[in-house]
C-alpha cells in the first residue's frame, strides 16, 4: 500500500544513523500479506493475501479475457487506484505503451489486481525502503506490473521473470514494493526497487517459501541473504549486486543482505528487517522457536506448528493483539457490578476499542499518562478492501481458485467467495465508496455497521463476530457442495453454464452479506438511540 509520508527523525540517535541515503517513506498504516505454502495448509491448497489499508478504491470488477489482432499496443497507467468505478477517466495518466500480447486471462481488477483464471494470485505490500532509489521516468507502477503479470502469465515464476523483464526495458516507477504471489504450487516473496535518479531500470530479488512453512510481508523489505545458484528457490535481477555497490549501499565486503541494502531502517528507523506484525505472527505460529523482538532479521518465513486453514488465516488479518502486552484496551478497565449476586468484577471498558483515533487516544493519556500504548494492529479501520486466496491444484481452475473477499476493516466485515470462474460482480461492488457516502457502494452498508459497532465495541462486538462466523462457515461447508454442482454443471451444459453458476452464487452470497449488515446497523441505531 503506497501511504508516503516522511519518516520524521527525533533525536540524536536517530541522527546518527540516517544519512542522505537513508531517508525513508516508511508508514505503518499500510497493508500485510501472509502466505502459505501447500504442506504448511491444512487442505493441501497454496494461499495468499492482502489487507489493502488505506484511501484506495475499493470498486471491483472481474475483466474478461481478451484476444487481439497482431501488432497492437496496451497502455501503462497512473492513478487507477483512485478511480470511482471501473470507466471512470479521472487523473488517470497513460505513462506508456508496450505491445500487446494476443491473448490475455480474465482477471480480479482489484486496485491491486489479485487473481487470475488460471489460478496466479497475488498479495502486496509497500515496503518503500530508501527514496534515492525511486525514479518517476520509470513506466511501471507496481499496481501495473501486477495486472499485465496476471493477464499473460499462468505460474509464479512466469509472473517474476515477466515483471523482471519489464522493469529492465521500461523501467520501475514507484517505491519499494513487495509482491507475494503464488499459483497451485508454490509461492514467491517479491521485492522490487528503483536503481535512482541516473538510471532508469529497477532491481529485483524473489525468494520462494518452502512448501511446508508460512512467510509474511508487513511494509518491510525482508529478503537477506541471495543464494542464487539455487535457481529452485531464488531469483534476482542481474544487477542486484552491481546497484548496491554503484550506489554505496553495500561495499562488496561484507556480506549482502537485500533488505540492509535496499530498504534500509525500518519505519521505526531501527536496523531490523520487521516489526510486530511480523514477529506476532511468526511467534504465534511458530512459539518453539523463541524468536526475539530485538533481532536484527526474522526468518522469512517458519514451519508451523500447526496447519493453516484459509479461516486461519482470516483469524491473522483480524488481529488486534487482544490479551496480549500489545492490546491497546488493556488497560481502560472498570468496576462492573452484578446486581443480582451483588458481586463485582474488573472488565475492559464497553467504550473501548482496539481501532481507536489518535485523538480518543490523545485524551485518554491526558487523563492518565500511559492509559493507551498505541501499537500498529494487522486489522485496522482504514482498510478499503483485504483477500485471502485459495489455490487447489486438485480442482479445475474456475472452482480451484477463490479469493475470500472482505471489504473495510477485515477485524469486522465478512468475507465473500469470488472464483476464478466468477465471470460477474453486482453493480454495488463496482462502485468505490472511498471518495464520498454512496448509497449505491457496497463499502457503506459494511462501514455503516461496523462505525457504529465501535461506539461501544464490548456491546457490539458479541453480534457482529457471530454474523462474521456465520458467512465465514457457510463459506466453508458449502464450498464442497459448489465444487461439485460446477463439475456437474460443465459435464451436462458446458463452461458457460458452469460459470454462470459460480457468478450466480457469489452474487447471492454478497446480497446476504450486505442484507445482514444493514440490518446490524439498523440494529445499533436503536440500541443506541438514546445515546451513545
Amino acid at each position: 500500500m503506497k501511504i508516503h509520508s516522511t519518516l520524521f527523525v527525533i533525536g540524536m540517535a536517530f541522527s546518527q544513523i540516517i544519512t542522505a541515503q537513508t531517508n525513508l517513506f516508511h508508514d505503518p498504516d499500510c497493508c500485510t500479506s501472509i502466505m502459505v505454502g501447500r504442506e504448511a495448509s491444512a487442505d493441501g491448497s497454496v494461499m495468499t493475501s492482502h489487507t489493502c489499508d488505506s484511501w484506495y478504491r475499493t470498486w471491483v470488477n472481474v475483466v474478461p479475457a481478451r484476444t487481439y489482432e497482431r501488432d497492437t499496443t496496451m497502455n501503462i497507467y497512473n492513478g487507477r487506484m483512485h478511480t470511482e468505478f471501473p470507466e471512470d477517466q479521472t487523473n488517470l495518466t497513460v505513462k506508456g505503451t508496450i505491445p500487446q500480447t494476443k491473448h490475455t486471462y480474465a482477471f480480479l481488477d482489484t486496485s491491486y489486481p489479485c487473481l487470475n483464471e488460471k489460478q496466479l494470485a497475488m498479495g502486496e505490500t509497500t515496503i518503500s525502503g530508501r527514496d534515492t532509489l525511486r525514479n518517476e521516468k520509470g513506466m511501471f507502477m507496481i499496481e501495473e506490473l501486477a495486472r499485465v503479470a496476471l493477464e499473460r502469465c499462468s505460474t509464479a515464476r512466469q509472473a517474476i521473470r515477466l515483471m523482471g523483464e519489464l522493469v529492465k526495458e521500461y523501467g520501475y516507477g514507484d517505491y519499494g514494493e513487495c509482491l507475494t504471489i503464488a499459483d497451485p504450487k508454490e509461492v514467491w516473496h517479491f521485492e522490487v526497487f528503483g536503481e535512482g535518479p541516473d538510471k532508469v531500470g529497477g532491481v529485483w530479488a524473489a525468494v520462494r517459501i518452502p512448501d511446508g512453512e508460512v512467510g509474511i510481508s508487513a511494509n518491510i523489505s525482508r529478503i537477506s541473504t541471495l543464494n542464487l545458484k539455487d535457481k529452485d528457490n531464488y531469483m534476482a535481477s542481474d544487477n542486484v549486486f552491481d546497484v548496491a555497490r554503484k550506489l554505496k549501499l553495500w561495499d562488496g565486503k561484507e556480506p549482502f543482505k537485500f533488505w540492509r541494502a535496499y530498504g534500509g531502517p525500518n519505519y521505526a528507523g531501527k536496523w531490523q528487517s520487521f516489526s510486530i506484525r511480523e514477529y506476532f505472527v511468526l511467534s504465534r505460529l511458530a512459539p518453539s522457536l523463541k524468536l526475539s523482538m530485538d533481532s536484527e532479521e526474522l526468518p522469512l518465513s517458519v514451519k508451523p506448528e500447526k496447519k493453516l486453514s484459509a479461516a486461519d488465516v482470516m483469524a491473522l488479518l483480524r488481529q488486534t493483539y487482544e490479551g496480549t502486552e500489545w492490546d491497546v484496551t488493556r488497560n481502560l478497565k472498570v468496576v462492573k457490578k452484578d446486581y443480582k449476586t451483588g458481586q463485582t468484577d474488573t472488565i475492559i471498558s464497553p467504550r473501548a476499542n482496539p481501532w481507536m483515533r489518535s485523538d480518543e487516544v490523545q485524551m485518554l493519556n491526558g487523563i492518565k499518562n500511559g492509559a493507551v500504548t498505541s501499537y500498529r494492529n494487522i486489522s485496522v479501520p482504514q482498510c478499503a478492501y483485504s483477500t485471502v486466496i485459495q489455490l487447489r491444484s486438485w480442482l479445475p481452475d474456475a472452482v480451484g481458485g477463490v479469493c475470500w473477499f472482505s471489504m473495510d476493516n477485515p477485524g469486522q466485515s465478512p468475507r465473500v467467495p469470488i472464483f476464478c470462474g466468477t465471470t460477474d460482480l453486482p453493480a454495488i461492488y463496482k462502485i468505490c465508496g472511498n471518495h464520498r457516502y454512496r448509497e449505491d457502494s457496497a463499502l457503506w452498508h459494511y462501514r455503516r455497521a461496523n462505525k457504529l459497532a465501535t461506539v461501544r465495541w464490548g456491546n457490539a462486538r458479541g453480534i457482529m463476530e457471530a454474523n462474521i462466523r456465520h458467512f465465514e462457515e457457510k463459506g466453508f461447508n458449502e464450498l464442497p457442495m459448489v465444487e461439485a454442482r460446477y463439475q456437474d454443471l460443465l459435464k451436462a451444459k458446458g463452461e458457460e453454464a458452469a460459470k454462470a453458476y459460480l457468478t450466480d452464487y457469489t452474487k447471492d452470497f454478497i446480497g446476504a452479506t450486505i442484507l445482514r449488515w444493514d440490518e446490524m446497523a439498523a440494529k445499533y441505531w436503536n440500541d443506541y438511540r438514546f445515546g451513545f
